[in-house]
């Protein structure tokens, strides 16, 4: 299909490595296909992971020192070393493709009221208006837990509607929804789903590691934005040139579960 604008999330487990550090050539693979997508003629929004995870890496504080913080307090010393680092890469990388990115930090609170929409609404408009791309997080520094996003899923499907977005891609370390656990050689990907259909057996609840999102909460914000008209991919983001065979091919090699509207 051909869209106009699209919204991408990318998990912490997809830019991250197995002991937790920042993966670089995993990011600048990325960036790369997203400056494929620009060219293309597609306005892109980048919902980025990753801020929590590269901050603790970077802090190597020894486990006595985290036992004594409380977790609050270790989401906003971790993501606030952390959201520098990410960003300062990502400056690095989309540079070399002369694309300016503009970094947004929100809150659930931001989504609150109508004017809070609106002003970031016409923040991240102006950005595209002006051939910058916006670079979405959470603010952690200032979260505190029940003013937290269930996980950047959630903020990916409110920016995905937000800024009408055709197509919302949510980037895992899974191809998709399968109707068993992924690992079994029984198990199958599901291709489609409907907007409205009850998959409610084939989820697990299990997350990675790195996120605070599952299965559970992507197919929850996927069938929320289908119901409003956007198409959503479930994709592995740690599969080469994902995005550009997903959104650039006529006919896709890579598996995915599409939702449909």
């Amino acid at each position: 299909m051909t869209y106009q604008r699209i919204a991408i999330k990318v998990g912490s487990n997809v830019l991250t490595r197995d002991d937790g550090t920042l993966d670089i050539t995993r990011m600048s693979a990325l960036v790369d296909q997203l400056a494929l997508l620009r060219r293309a003629g597609l306005q892109v929004i980048l919902i980025s992971s990753g801020a929590v995870a590269s901050g603790r890496s970077e802090m190597h504080l020894p486990q006595s020192e985290t036992r004594r913080m409380d977790s609050v307090e270790q989401r906003q010393l971790f993501s606030a070393v952390g959201q520098a680092k990410l960003m300062g890469r990502y400056v690095e990388f989309f540079r070399d493709h002369g694309i300016h990115v503009g970094q947004v930090l929100t809150t659930k609170e931001n989504f609150s009221t109508p004017r809070q929409n609106e002003n970031q609404r016409q923040c991240m408009q102006a950005m595209l208006d002006h051939d910058v791309l916006p670079i979405v997080n959470e603010n952690d520094t200032v979260c505190i837990t029940e003013l937290m996003f269930t996980d950047n899923d959630e903020l990916s499907g409110l920016i995905a509607r937000l800024m009408g977005c055709q197509a919302l891609v949510i980037l895992s370390n899974v191809d998709g929804l399968y109707d068993g656990t992924p690992s079994s050689p029984e198990a199958r990907l599901i291709r489609e789903v409907r907007a409205g259909q009850d998959i409610a057996q084939y989820i697990s609840q299990e997350h990675s590691s790195a996120g605070r999102g599952g299965m559970e909460s992507k197919c929850h914000i996927a069938l929320a934005a289908a119901q409003a008209g956007i198409h959503v991919y479930i994709a592995n983001g740690k599969r080469e040139h994902v995005l550009t065979d997903l959104l650039l091919s006529p006919t896709p090699s890579l598996p995915f579960t599409h939702f449909l509207p």
